[in-house]
């Protein structure tokens, strides 16, 4: 029940229409949904709320529900194994069928000797997903700036950015490989226009744990756009 302590329940009683909802969409009768949950009779019924043991017990029972649609409304509302988002331009063209090669970033020794020389690099394997905008590869999501959109271990496909900054597209989510001060790292942010001058961009993380950063155009060593993302919530 982790994933459910750790959501603040701040409006309750459209939990209960979210769970009205779903005994509604499984064809499940009240009197079948309390005796199965162990819930009190009449409970959703009542004007009041919801109590978490009322929750937990629902979310026992039901393990198919996903917990972040039960309780923020977001999300789909049963679990999926393998959940994909698309990020797509107004302008993208989506393709009906494409291999795309998943690397593995460490073994192509970082996101700049991959776009160099991407024909020398062997994918670790392809991901077909139909259609989705042109990608030119996949990487695995390291870190936690963008969750949770985004968490470790998803997996993104993007499209190489060739002319930094002119093919910036503002306000959009980039795979972002950066040199500070010796140290380079690949992270997956928003990039948009700074304050500071028309030579920095500004790093914005989904997560709001993590501040914007200004950082100047010649710190950029690569950069691509992320056009879709793949999680895989369970691997049993």
């Amino acid at each position: 029940m982790s994933q459910l302590n750790k959501i603040v329940l701040k409006n309750i009683s459209t939990q209960k229409e979210r769970i009205l909802k779903f005994i509604d969409y499984k064809g499940i009768s009240k009197n079948r949904f309390y005796k199965e949950t162990g819930i009190s009779n009449g409970v959703l019924d009542k004007s009041s709320g919801l109590s978490m043991d009322t929750v937990e017990k629902f979310y026992s029972t039901y393990s198919e529900i996903n917990p972040e649609w039960l309780l923020t409304g977001e999300g789909s509302m049963l679990k999926e194994e393998n959940r994909s988002k698309v990020f797509k331009l107004r302008n993208d063209h989506l393709i009906k069928h494409q291999e795309i090669p998943l690397y593995d970033l460490e073994a192509s020794a970082g996101l700049v000797q991959l776009f160099k020389d991407s024909n020398s690099v062997s994918p670790i394997d392809t991901i077909s997903i139909p259609n989705l905008p042109k990608c030119d590869g996949a990487l695995y999501v390291v870190g936690d700036s963008m969750y949770p959109l985004l968490k470790s271990g998803d997996i993104v496909m993007y499209k190489q950015v060739h002319d930094l900054p002119n093919d910036f597209f503002w306000g959009e989510m980039y795979l972002i490989h950066i040199d500070m001060d010796g140290d380079t790292y690949t992270t997956v942010k928003y990039i948009q226009k700074s304050e500071v001058s028309l030579e920095h961009i500004k790093l914005v993380s989904y997560n709001q744990h993590h501040s914007p950063k200004d950082i100047h155009l010649s710190r950029v060593r690569a950069a691509a756009l992320v056009k879709a993302s793949v999680r895989i919530n369970s691997m049993t």
